[in-house]
């Protein structure tokens, strides 16, 4: 692909990191990237970021990674160095395209980007939203972030909340499952060590099924359940009253509107 000449990231903790490592792997030019952190530091592909912002014309793609607390203060000086073909990438949590575009109101357009820790192993979904319907800046888009994972384009911004809270909050839900499942096989007697072992192989294993099948996750659940079997009683345990249901109803209910009040955070 062809890089944008200018790129400029903001921040660059662990998600710029990540992106950053993952442009270079795929052939991105070191001398088209600058990285802007308050204090100097090394940083992958033998990069250092500076403090400073280059002063020589504006940059062609801004991806801002700092906390989202920090945009008005970083605003303040890269605001006015934003030129008019400037596409501004944000994966500031909560924060939406039109308080995006009312701090920075010159750029090009305004794409938000929301990936999960998955980046740091290729396999993170890029959920992305942009002001327009623009088919080229969608290929951009899908060119540049596809090496952390597959690109998930959403139709409104509202379906922001619900899909950070399943994809950029999943891996912790999941988690927290595995654990749950080797501190139960711990105290039904197994050794902790070889539970958690189990435990992950298992979900590496069934994670990859089903992403290959074509069969729902429900049906390849009733797959491996046989009639009164042992799969089928554990099953039942899940099911009974929609208990499984329930919970990661609550569970994503909870984060979805944790995300919704940070965008209204974000706008006072």
């Amino acid at each position: 692909m062809k890089w944008p000449s200018r790129i400029w990231v903001i921040g660059c903790g662990n998600m710029g990191g990540a992106i950053l490592q993952a442009w270079l792997d795929n052939e991105a030019p070191k001398e088209n990237i600058t990285v802007i952190k308050p204090r100097t530091s090394a940083l992958p592909g033998g990069l250092i970021s500076q403090p400073e912002y280059p002063q020589d014309g504006p940059p062609d793609l801004v991806l801002l990674t700092m906390k989202p607390h920090q945009l008005a203060d970083v605003a303040l000086e890269l605001a006015p160095l934003i030129g008019g073909n400037t596409i501004l990438v944000s994966v500031l949590a909560g924060t939406e395209t039109d308080i995006l575009r009312g701090v920075f109101p010159k750029a090009k357009t305004v794409v938000r980007l929301m990936p999960n820790m998955a980046v740091t192993v290729g396999k993170s979904p890029m959920l992305l939203i942009a002001e327009n319907d623009d088919s080229a800046l969608h290929s951009q888009m899908n060119a540049m972030f596809s090496p952390l994972g597959p690109p998930e384009w959403l139709e409104n911004e509202g379906q922001m909340h619900i899909a950070t809270a399943l994809s950029g909050s999943g891996p912790a839900f999941l988690f927290r499952f595995i654990d749950a499942l080797s501190v139960s096989a711990t105290e039904l007697g197994m050794e902790k060590e070889q539970s958690l072992r189990l435990a992950r192989a298992m979900v590496e294993g069934a994670a990859i099924l089903a992403v290959r099948s074509d069969e729902d996750p429900g049906t390849l659940a009733n797959q491996v359940a046989s009639p009164n079997g042992v799969t089928r009683k554990g099953l039942d345990v899940m099911d009974n009253d929609e208990r499984l249901n329930a919970l990661l109803y609550d569970v994503l209910n909870a984060a979805m509107k944790r995300n919704m009040e940070m965008a209204e955070e974000a706008k006072s």
